[in-house]
């Protein structure tokens, strides 16, 4: 459980798409020693998922699982469309507009969002008020030619 505000880091991606960016994301979480929790509306994306971070690189793979499937607690990355906090995650990727719910347990909650799709631009707007209304702290990254930087 978080001892402070959980930070919220919103990701414009504008040069690569999720399957490019989430699987580098994960990895630094799982470094840091951290449990990842991944949140999407969308059940065919989250089974879409299931499989790309098992084969997403020849040399590597990302231990994950499903919600619904067995051992789910014990899973390092869970992919969920639910709003509890099974694996005890330390962070929440929220996907395809899927809400924040309650923060409290998350140390760090990372919104990806498709730069070039209005209605996400849109709906990631209206977190980032929301959040901010709430007094968390929230930093925006857009995606440059070199990595990420901080604009916000």
């Amino acid at each position: 459980m978080a001892e402070t505000a959980c930070e919220v880091w919103f990701y414009h991606l504008e040069r690569s798409g999720l399957d490019q960016v989430l699987p580098d994301l994960l990895e630094r979480t799982l470094s840091r020693g951290w449990k990842a929790l991944v949140r999407s509306r969308a059940q065919e994306r989250l089974e879409h998922l299931d499989g790309w971070l098992w084969a997403y690189r020849d040399e590597s793979f990302l231990p994950h699982g499903l919600a619904e499937e067995p051992h789910a607690a014990a899973q390092p990355v869970l992919l969920t469309a639910g709003m509890e906090n099974l694996n005890r995650a330390d962070a929440l990727f929220l996907i395809d507009g899927a809400e924040p719910g309650p923060l409290e347990e998350f140390v760090r909650c990372l919104v990806l969002f498709d730069g070039r799709d209005e209605a996400a631009l849109a709906t990631a707007r209206a977190q980032w008020s929301a959040l901010k209304s709430k007094g968390l702290p929230v930093s925006y990254w857009r995606q440059m030619a070199r990595g990420w930087e901080k604009q916000a």
